[in-house]
C-alpha cells in the first residue's frame, strides 16, 4: 500500500466530511437505543465562526462521538437564533448603502429585506461547523423565526398571559439609543469608567441662599423634579419644606426628605431626576413627584428639554457644563471613577427610561429552577457556578420581554381602536372574535384592531429552545419530544448562564415538568496570551478557517482543548494548534511504522514482545478505565491529556520500541495482528477528539466495507487486567531510562555492551522483563551480586540498587554530586510522606489503599537514603 509520507489534513477532512454526509452517519431518528440528545446553542444567524464557538462545538462533538460509540442514539440539533438586535442593525446598515431609512418604509418592506439577508448570509457559520467536523444531524437545523419554533412562542406567550405572568405596564427600563429598543437587566454590562463629578449649586426660592449637589450627568438637570436631602442630616435641617430653583430651566422644585440619600457622598445633597435614573424614579413614585422624559430615542434632547433640543446627551453634558459656569451654578469639577451600564448588544451607554413594556412575572416560575439545581438534579460543571446561578435566581426580577424592533416574534396583542383594551391571540382572525366577545360589538372589523409593533425579546424564543426544536411545545406528545426529551448535556459559556440556561431550565419546568437537560457543561472564555478578551478592535482574534486550513482541523481541535478546564479561560496561542497539527503528525508516523513492517510468517514470536503485549494491554485497560471517570467528571481536557500522553509514551516511544524486530529482520505475524488490534483500540480513543486522521487511518490500516466507519464502530469497554505487571513494567522502564542517562552522560554508543550488576538475592528478583531491558539499554548481561562494586556507576529503582561497571570512566567527584543531590531530593520526599502519616485526620480518614501507597512510599524513600548513604561512603573511603 502507498502511503503518503506527510499526513495531507485538508485533502483527506474534504473527503471524509463528504463520507459522513453520504451515509448518514449523523442522521437519528428514534428507536430502541437509549437517546443521548444535545441541542446547540444556536449561534447568531448574523454570526461566523470565532474562537469562542470552536471550542464549544468541539466538546459538543467529543461528547456526540462518544456517546454514537457507546452504542446510543446520538442527536446533535444544529440551528442558529435569529437574533433580533443584531439582525436588524445589519439590515438597517445594508439598507442605508443604498439609500433607504428604515422609517421610510413599512415594516412589511423592511422584513422582506431581513428575509432576504437571512436566507444570503443566515447559513454561513453552519457550513464553517461543518469544517471543525461537527456531527450534527442537519436534517433537523432549526430557526428561531421557523413556522414551528415561532408558533411555539406565541403560544407560550398567550399560555403564560392567560395564567396572569405576563403583564403590560410603564416601568423603568434600559434603553439601548443606538438599537433604539430596551434591553433586559441580563443584557446590561456595567463598566468602570473615569467619569466627572459635577458640584451644581441650587438657588433656594426667595432665600439668598443656594444648595449644592454632586452628579455625573449635568444634562439630565433639565428633567429634575426634586432635590432630596436625608431627613437625619443636620446641614440642611433649614432647608426642609422649602422650595429650590433648577439652574438654566428656572423650574421651582420641592427639597424633599428621605433615607435613601448617603449624608456621606457628595454634598448629602441628591437631584431628582425620575424619568432617567432608577433610583430617582422610586423615590418620585414614593414622593408623588413628576416625572419628565427629555430624551428622544436616539439619546437627543427632545422639547421637554427647553433647551439644546435634538443635540446629543454627550454633546450636551459638555455645553451644559458651559451654560453653568456662565450662570454661576458650577462650583467644581471632580475625577470620579464610577460604573456605568453598557448595552451588550451595541457597546453603547444605557439610557434609564420610563417605557410601556411586557414583563413577565418570574418570582413563582423560578422556584423549580432553584430547586432542582439546589438538589444536583441538573449538574453545573465547574460546581462553582451552582452560587452564581443560585445568586441571581433569588433576586431575580421581572423579565421584560418586548422589544422595540421589527425583526423578531410580533408580541401577540391586538389594540382594539377607540379603546384602550387589547387581547391576546394567536392570529387576527382569533383577535377579531376575541374582540368582539370582550366589547359586545360584533360589529368590529379586522381594520378595528390593530397588533402591537413590538416584538419579543429573542430570548423568549431560545429559552424553549430544547423543547421547540422537537416541536413539543406545539404538539407535546410527539414521538420526537418524548423520545429525545430531556436532552442530556448542554455544553455553553457561563455568560450566558441567566440569559439562557436559568430561563430554559425555568421553561422545561413550566411546560414539561422536567429538566431540559441533565448536566451543564460551562466553558471558559478564549483569550489572547495576554489574558485580554478577543476582538476585532484589538486584532487579537485568529480567523478559525485559515487556522484550520494551516494546521488541519483535528490539530486546532485539541490544540484548544490542550489548557481548556471547565469554566477556565484559555489563554490562546498559536502554539497550540501547532501542537495539535505535531501530534496528528506523531499519530501518521507511527502508522506508517506499523504499516511499513515487513512480517515474517515464519518468525514465531520474542518473548520479549509476548510482555511487551501483556503490560501494554493491562496500561491501555488502565486508560480506558480512566477515561470512563473522566467523561463521567466532564473533565474533557484531562481526557485528551491521558490519550495524548498514552499514544505518544506508552505506544510510540515504548511499545513500538519494544516490538520493533532487530535490523534486517520481520516481525512475528502474532505479534503484527495484535498491535494493528491495539491500534485501531488507540484510533477509537481518539476518535472523538480527532476524527478526520482516525477515520482515514481506520479505513487504510485494514481492509474494510465502505460503511465500516469508526464512528459507528464500538468504544472499547474497560476489562479487568493485570495491574500487577504495570507495576514490574514501569520499574524495568525506570531502569532503562537510567541505563540510557549512564550512556548519554558518559558518550558510549549504544553498540558498545554494557554488565548491569544488580544488588539482590536473585531468587527474590523478578526477571519477568529482562529481555526488554537488555534489548533497549544495549546490555550484554545482567547479574546479580550480594556487595558493592569498584568504578561503577551506580543508581536506585525502588529499594533495588543497581551498578554499571566503568573503570576509569567513573569521576568519583561527579558521581558524589549526583548521588548527594539525590539523597536530598530523597529525604525531602520522606518528609511530605511522613507529614501525611503524622496527620491523624488523614489515617482515619483516607481510604486504607491510599494510607497503604503512603506506608509503601515511606519504606521505599527510607530504603533508598539508606542504600545512597553507603553508597557516597564507599565513595569517600
Amino acid at each position: 500500500m502507498e502511503i503518503n509520507t506527510q499526513y495531507q489534513p485538508l485533502e483527506i477532512e474534504k473527503k471524509r466530511y463528504q463520507y459522513w454526509l453520504d451515509n448518514k452517519f449523523f442522521k437519528s431518528i428514534p428507536d430502541g437505543r437509549e437517546p443521548y440528545t444535545i441541542v446547540i446553542p444556536p449561534p447568531n444567524v448574523t454570526g461566523v465562526l470565532h474562537m469562542g464557538h470552536m471550542l464549544n462545538n468541539t466538546i459538543q462533538d467529543i461528547l456526540v462521538r462518544r456517546a454514537r460509540m457507546l452504542g446510543k442514539n446520538a442527536c446533535w440539533v444544529p440551528g442558529t437564533d435569529h437574533a433580533s438586535i443584531a439582525t436588524e442593525a445589519k439590515v438597517v446598515q445594508k439598507l442605508k448603502k443604498k439609500g433607504i431609512n428604515k422609517k421610510d418604509i413599512s415594516r412589511e418592506e423592511f422584513l422582506k429585506h431581513a428575509w432576504e439577508w437571512k436566507e444570503k448570509h443566515g447559513g454561513i457559520i453552519l457550513e464553517q461547523l461543518k469544517k471543525l467536523g461537527a456531527s450534527c444531524d442537519w436534517d433537523r437545523t432549526s430557526f428561531t423565526m421557523d413556522k414551528s419554533l415561532s408558533g411555539s412562542v406565541i403560544k407560550v406567550f398567550i399560555d403564560l398571559y392567560k395564567k396572569g405572568y405576563i403583564y403590560r405596564g410603564i416601568r423603568m427600563i434600559n434603553w439601548d439609543p443606538q438599537a433604539k429598543t430596551a434591553v433586559s437587566d441580563e443584557e446590561v454590562k456595567h463598566k468602570e469608567v473615569q467619569s466627572k463629578l459635577y458640584y451644581v449649586k441650587y438657588k433656594i426660592q426667595n432665600q439668598d441662599e443656594y444648595i449644592t449637589i454632586a452628579t455625573t450627568r449635568p444634562e439630565t438637570i433639565l428633567g429634575d423634579t426634586a432635590v432630596c436631602i436625608n431627613p437625619k442630616d443636620e446641614r440642611f435641617e433649614h432647608l426642609k419644606g422649602k422650595k429650590a430653583i433648577i439652574p438654566l430651566v428656572n423650574r421651582l422644585v420641592p427639597i424633599i426628605e428621605d433615607d435613601y440619600v448617603d449624608m456621606e457622598f457628595g454634598t448629602g445633597a441628591l437631584k431628582i431626576t425620575p424619568a432617567h435614573d432608577i433610583n430617582d424614579y422610586e423615590i418620585g413614585q414614593k414622593h408623588n413627584l413628576e416625572s419628565i422624559n427629555i430624551f428622544n430615542d436616539d439619546g437627543t434632547l427632545n422639547q421637554n428639554a427647553v433647551l439644546f433640543i435634538g443635540k446629543d446627551r454627550f454633546e450636551v453634558r459638555d455645553l451644559i457644563t458651559k451654560e453653568l459656569e456662565k450662570s454661576g451654578n458650577l462650583v467644581k469639577i471632580e475625577d470620579y471613577l464610577n460604573k456605568v451600564g453598557y448595552s451588550e448588544r451595541t457597546n453603547v451607554a444605557i439610557e434609564p427610561k420610563l417605557s410601556m413594556q411586557w414583563f413577565l412575572k418570574m418570582e413563582e416560575l423560578v422556584k423549580p429552577a432553584i430547586e432542582n439545581v439546589g438538589n444536583d438534579k441538573i449538574k453545573l460543571y465547574p460546581k462553582k457556578f451552582k452560587n452564581t446561578y443560585n445568586h441571581w435566581l433569588n433576586n431575580i426580577k421581572d423579565w421584560n420581554i418586548s422589544r422595540q424592533l421589527w425583526w423578531g416574534h410580533r408580541v401577540p396583542a391586538y389594540f382594539i381602536q377607540s379603546t384602550n383594551d387589547f387581547v391576546i391571540a394567536a392570529n387576527k382572525e382569533e383577535a377579531l372574535e376575541l374582540a368582539r366577545i370582550k366589547t359586545s360589538n360584533n360589529s368590529l372589523e379586522i381594520t378595528d384592531i390593530n397588533q402591537d409593533e413590538d416584538v419579543l425579546d429573542t430570548w423568549f424564543s431560545s429559552w424553549l429552545w430544547p423543547m421547540s426544536v422537537f416541536d413539543g411545545i406545539r404538539y407535546p406528545n410527539n414521538e420526537d419530544i418524548k423520545y429525545y426529551y430531556p436532552t442530556d448535556d448542554l455544553v455553553t459559556g457561563h455568560d450566558i448562564i441567566f440569559f439562557w440556561v436559568a430561563r430554559m431550565i425555568i421553561a422545561g419546568y413550566e411546560y414539561k415538568n422536567q429538566y431540559p437537560y441533565k448536566n451543564v457543561y460551562f466553558t471558559g472564555m478564549v483569550r489572547d496570551s495576554f489574558g485580554r478578551k478577543m476582538s476585532k478592535q484589538l486584532g487579537n482574534s485568529p480567523d478559525p478557517i485559515k487556522l484550520m486550513e494551516k494546521y488541519g482541523a483535528d490539530g486546532v481541535r485539541i490544540g484548544m482543548l490542550f489548557c481548556s478546564p471547565a469554566g477556565g479561560d484559555l489563554l490562546y496561542d498559536d502554539k497550540l494548534p501547532e501542537q495539535g497539527r505535531n501530534f496528528s503528525n506523531k499519530i501518521w508516523n507511527a502508522f506508517r511504522l506499523v504499516k511499513q513492517m515487513e512480517i515474517n510468517r515464519n518468525a514465531t514470536q520474542p518473548f520479549y514482545t509476548k510482555v511487551a503485549i501483556d503490560a501494554f494491554d493491562a496500561k491501555l485497560q488502565k486508560v480506558i478505565k480512566t477515561l470512563d471517570k473522566q467523561f463521567e467528571l466532564f473533565k474533557i481536557s484531562e481526557a485528551l491529556m491521558t490519550i495524548y500522553r498514552f499514544f505518544w509514551d506508552e505506544f510510540s516511544s515504548w511499545y513500538l520500541e519494544i516490538i520493533k524486530p532487530p535490523y534486517g529482520e520481520g516481525i512475528d505475524q502474532k505479534t503484527y495482528d495484535t498491535t494493528i488490534m491495539f491500534f485501531e483500540q488507540l484510533l477509537k480513543i481518539l476518535h472523538p477528539f480527532m476524527p478526520f486522521i482516525t477515520e482515514e487511518i481506520w479505513h487504510l490500516i485494514k481492509e474494510r466495507d465502505e460503511k465500516d466507519s469508526i464512528m459507528i464502530s464500538d468504544m472499547p469497554k474497560y476489562i479487568d487486567s493485570n495491574e500487577d505487571i504495570i507495576e514490574k513494567y514501569d520499574r524495568a522502564k525506570e531502569i532503562i531510562t537510567e541505563l540510557r542517562r549512564i550512556r548519554k552522560e558518559k558518550s558510549l554508543p549504544y553498540k558498545e555492551k554494557l554488565n548491569l550488576c544488580v544488588k539482590i538475592d536473585e531468587k527474590k528478583y523478578d526477571n519477568l522483563f529482562n529481555d526488554i531491558i537488555i534489548k533497549l539499554s544495549g546490555l550484554s548481561n545482567i547479574e546479580f551480586i550480594d556487595t558493592k562494586i569498584d568504578k561503577a556507576v551506580s543508581f536506585i529503582v525502588k529499594t533495588v540498587e543497581y551498578f554499571v561497571p566503568l573503570g576509569d570512566l567513573v569521576n568519583t567527584e561527579e558521581e558524589l554530586k549526583k548521588l548527594n543531590k539525590d539523597l536530598d531530593y530523597t529525604k525531602g520526599f520522606l518528609m511530605t510522606v511522613l507529614k501525611k502519616l503524622n496527620n491523624e485526620r488523614f489515617v482515619n480518614n483516607a481510604p486504607e489503599k491510599v494510607v497503604n501507597m503512603e506506608n509503601k512510599k515511606k519504606l521505599e524513600a527510607e530504603t533508598k537514603i539508606k542504600a545512597l548513604e553507603e553508597q557516597i561512603q564507599n565513595l569517600l573511603t
